[in-house]
C-alpha cells in the first residue's frame, strides 16, 4: 500500500485523515501542522499516527509515495514540490476537494437508491398475496405485511430469523435444498390457518442457488365455505365469485388455450371486455410478448414473474399462471395479472441514478471480459498487473475483439477507479478540431471560440485515466504535443501558453501496425515507445475459438434484455458449427449474429439450434490468392507498395466496393483505408 504524508491538520485535512483510514486507500504514515493542537493532529495521535510541525523532517525520516497538500497556502505547495523526491505524488488541497465533493455526491446518490428500494418494499407489502423469502442460511430476508396478517408474526420479529425456528411447517428449507419448485401446497399454519402457497428456488445470473420464495393466500375461509358445498355445481359457482370479486385481474382458459373467465380487474386493466376473449385464442389479448398460458399447457410447468404487454394501451404487466390438473388430466391453466407501471418508473428513476453514478466511474471490471482460453488469461492477467501500476498501457488487437472493454476493466481496477474516466475515439473527431478537443482552448483563440475557454479532455480526466482509441490515427502534430503530454505531465491549451499540469493515466489501444506506420513516417517512433510500455496484445476470436460457447451464454442473456426475449442458450451442435468460423469481425460480429438470430427466432423457442444460423461458412468470401511478380529491378519498398495496392483493389470488388467493410477485413481504419486509395491513385470508381 502506498505510503502517504497529509500537510494540514484543519478541518479539510481532519476530513482528508478520516476518509484515508475508512477507505483504506492509503497507508497514512504523518500528518502535519504547525499548530499541533489543530482537531487533525488530535485524532493522527489517537489512531497512533505521528504528528509534526515540520514536513521536510517527515520527507528525511520516511520514505513517501503521496504527499497531500491541505493547507490551501500556495508558497507551502511550492517549496513542497521543489523539494519531494521526484517520485513522490503531491497531491493540491483544490484537487483534494474535488474528491471530498464527489465522495458527498455519491453518498447522496447512494441514499437516493436506497430511498428507491424503500419504496420497492412499499410496493410489496401493498400485494395481497403473503410473502417470505429465506436465503441459503435459511434466514428471513422478506417478510411483507400480508405475511404478517396471515401468519400473526411481526416483521421485526421475523427479519432475519431462522425460519425454523418462527414455523415449524415451513417447507422453504426443503425447496432450498432440493432446487425444485411447488406449485399450490395446501399449508396449515401454527396459528390454525390454512394456505395456498407456491414455493420456488431463487437463482443468481449464474445458476447459483441464492434463497428460496414462498408466494401465499389464506385459503382458510374458503376452505370452510367449500366443506359446506355438496355439488360441483355450486363449487363452481362459488370459484367464480371468488375469482369475480378479487382485486388481482385473472384470466382463465380450457385445455386448448380458448378464453373461459376472466373478472372485472383483469377488464380494467386490459381494456378487453368479455365477449372479446371468452371463446377466443389466449393470445388475443397480447400486444407484445409471448403466450404464458400457451406455455403454460404445453410444458404443464408453471411460469412467475413473466413480462408482457396487454390490451390496446399496451400495459405493462407481470404475469403468474398456473397449470389446472385434475386426476393427472390438464384441464387448462389460470393466469394472475399485475400491472407493474409504477414499478417500470421506479426502475426507471433508478437507472438514471445509475446513469449519474457511471459518469464517475468505467463501466465494466474484469468479470465482464468472458474467456479461459490460454490467450485471453494471459491477457487478463497482463491487464491486472497493468491496472496495479500507473504505466502507460497500449492494448493491441484487431477491431472488435474488446480492447475498450479492458481499458474499463484496467481503470476499474486501479487505485483511480474513484476518478473520471474519459473515452476518446481518435478517428471519431476531425483534424481540425482534434487539438481542442484533448487540450481545451483560451478565450479568443480562434473564431467561434467559447468565452472564457474551454477545459480539454486531458483537464476532464485529471485525476483518473483517458482511453485514447485508434492512437494511430492522429497527425503527426498532434503526435507531438501528445508526447510532451506523456513526457512532462502538463498540457498547454490552444491559444495559451501557460502549461497545466495533470496527472492521469494513458490508456492508448490501436488496431493499426505501429511498427509499418513508424517505417512510412506517419507515426513517430518516441511517442511510440512512450506507448508501448507495456503492451497488451487481445487475440483474435478465431484464435480463442474454445471461449465461443461461454461468450455466446453471456451475450444472449445480454441481448435478452436488449429485445425483451427468453432465449435460454445455444446448443452443443451450433456451439461446434459457430467454431469453423473464423468471425473477421471478432466479438462485435459475433453478437451481431447472435442479434439476428434471437430477433428471427420463434417466442416458443428457448435454445438457438443449427436451424437457427445463417450459412456463415459458404458466405465467408475467400479472397483471390494475391502474389505479385518478382524482377530484380523491383526493390523491397516497390513490392511492398505493389502488394498493398493489388490488395486493396481485390478486397474492394470482393466486397462490391462498401469502404467499411473493406476496412474491417483489411484491418485497417477508414480513415487510413482512404489515405491508402489517395497513396496508390486507386480507381474512384472503386469507392462507390
Amino acid at each position: 500500500m502506498r505510503t502517504c504524508m497529509i500537510v494540514g491538520a484543519g478541518k479539510g485535512g481532519q476530513a482528508l485523515l478520516n476518509i484515508l483510514r475508512e477507505t483504506n486507500m492509503m497507508n497514512v504514515i504523518a500528518i502535519v501542522d504547525c499548530n499541533l493542537d489543530a482537531p487533525g493532529i488530535q485524532i493522527a495521535r489517537e489512531a497512533g499516527i505521528a504528528v509534526y510541525s515540520d514536513w521536510k523532517v517527515v520527507l528525511t525520516r520516511f520514505e513517501i509515495d503521496v504527499i497531500i497538500e491541505a493547507t490551501g497556502n500556495e508558497a507551502v505547495f511550492e517549496e513542497i514540490r521543489d523539494k519531494r523526491e521526484k517520485h513522490t505524488v503531491l497531491i493540491p488541497g483544490s484537487v483534494a476537494n474535488i474528491v471530498l465533493n464527489l465522495i458527498e455526491e455519491k453518498e447522496i446518490l447512494i441514499d437516493t437508491l436506497q430511498h428507491q428500494s424503500k419504496q420497492q418494499e412499499i410496493i410489496l407489502d401493498s400485494t395481497h398475496d403473503g410473502m417470505i423469502a429465506i436465503n441459503v442460511d435459511e434466514e428471513v430476508t422478506l417478510f411483507n405485511r400480508s405475511a404478517e396478517k396471515i401468519t400473526g408474526i411481526r416483521k421485526a420479529q421475523a427479519r432475519g430469523k431462522l425460519i425454523g425456528s418462527l414455523m415449524a411447517s415451513s417447507m422453504l428449507p426443503r425447496v432450498l435444498s432440493s432446487g425444485q419448485p411447488e406449485v399450490n401446497q395446501e399449508q396449515l399454519l401454527p396459528n390454525g390457518r390454512k394456505i395456498i402457497t407456491t414455493r420456488i428456488p431463487m437463482f443468481d445470473e449464474e445458476g447459483k442457488r441464492i434463497g428460496a420464495l414462498a408466494v401465499f393466500k389464506d385459503m382458510t375461509a374458503i376452505e370452510e365455505m367449500a366443506q359446506e358445498v355438496t355439488n360441483l355445481k355450486s363449487i363452481q359457482s362459488m370459484l367464480e365469485a371468488i375469482i369475480q370479486s378479487s382485486d388481482e385481474a385473472i384470466s382463465v382458459v380450457d385445455g386448448d388455450g380458448k378464453g373461459l373467465m376472466i373478472n372485472p380487474a383483469y377488464t380494467r386493466l386490459t381494456g378487453l371486455e368479455r365477449d372479446e376473449v371468452i371463446g377466443k385464442p389466449a393470445t388475443t389479448d397480447i400486444s407484445e410478448g409471448e403466450s404464458m398460458h400457451m406455455r403454460v399447457l404445453r410444458t404443464r410447468k408453471p411460469v412467475r414473474g413473466a413480462q408482457m404487454k396487454v390490451g390496446p394501451s399496451k400495459r405493462e404487466v407481470v404475469v403468474n399462471v398456473s397449470p389446472v390438473i385434475v386426476d393427472g388430466r390438464l384441464k387448462g391453466s389460470v393466469g394472475v395479472i399485475h400491472d407493474i407501471s409504477e414499478l417500470h418508473s421506479l426502475n426507471n428513476q433508478l437507472q438514471r441514478a445509475r446513469q449519474i453514478i457511471r459518469t464517475l466511474e468505467a463501466k465494466y471490471s474484469f468479470e465482464d471480459i468472458i474467456g479461459n482460453s490460454e490467450e485471453m488469461t494471459f491477457s487478463i492477467q497482463q491487464a491486472k498487473l497493468a491496472a496495479s501500476t500507473p504505466a502507460t498501457v497500449l492494448l493491441r488487437g484487431e477491431s472488435g475483439t474488446g480492447k475498450e472493454l479492458f481499458a474499463h476493466a484496467i481503470h476499474n481496477a486501479s487505485d483511480r477507479k474513484y476518478n473520471k474516466f474519459v473515452r476518446v475515439n481518435c478517428a471519431a473527431i476531425s483534424e481540425s478540431l482534434f487539438e481542442s478537443e484533448l487540450f481545451g482552448y483560451e478565450e479568443g483563440a480562434f473564431s467561434g471560440a467559447k468565452q472564457g475557454g474551454k477545459r480539454g479532455l486531458f483537464e476532464e480526466a485529471n485525476g483518473g485515466s483517458i482511453f485514447l482509441d485508434e492512437i494511430g490515427e492522429i497527425s503527426l502534430t498532434t503526435q507531438v504535443k501528445l508526447l510532451r503530454v506523456l513526457q512532462e505531465r502538463e498540457i498547454v491549451r490552444v491559444g495559451g501558453s501557460k502549461p497545466i499540469s495533470i496527472n492521469v493515466r494513458v490508456i492508448a489501444a490501436t488496431n493499426a501496425k505501429l511498427e509499418k506506420r513508424i517505417m512510412d513516417g506517419s507515426f513517430r517512433e518516441d511517442l511510440y515507445y512512450r506507448l508501448n510500455r507495456l503492451p497488451i496484445q487481445i487475440a483474435p476470436l478465431k484464435q480463442r475459438k474454445e471461449d465461443i460457447a461461454a461468450l455466446a451464454n453471456h451475450l444472449i442473456t445480454k441481448i435478452n434484455q436488449d429485445y425483451g426475449r427468453n432465449v435460454e442458450g445455444i446448443t452443443p451442435a451450433a456451439a461446434e458449427y459457430l467454431k469453423e468460423y473464423d468471425w473477421p469481425g471478432n466479438v462485435r460480429e459475433f453478437e451481431n449474429v447472435l442479434g439476428r438470430i434471437v430477433i428471427h427466432m420463434d417466442s416458443s423457442e428457448s435454445m438457438i439450434d443449427l436451424a437457427h444460423i445463417p450459412s456463415l461458412l459458404s458466405e465467408q468470401k475467400d479472397a483471390e490468392i494475391l502474389s505479385v511478380e518478382r524482377t530484380p529491378e523491383k526493390t523491397l519498398s516497390q513490392l511492398v507498395d505493389e502488394f498493398e495496392k493489388k490488395t486493396i483493389s481485390q478486397t474492394l470488388e470482393l466486397y462490391d466496393g462498401n469502404k467499411t467493410a473493406t476496412a474491417r477485413a483489411l484491418g485497417v481504419s477508414l480513415r487510413n483505408l482512404y489515405y491508402k486509395m489517395e497513396k496508390h491513385d486507386i480507381e474512384k470508381s472503386s469507392m462507390q
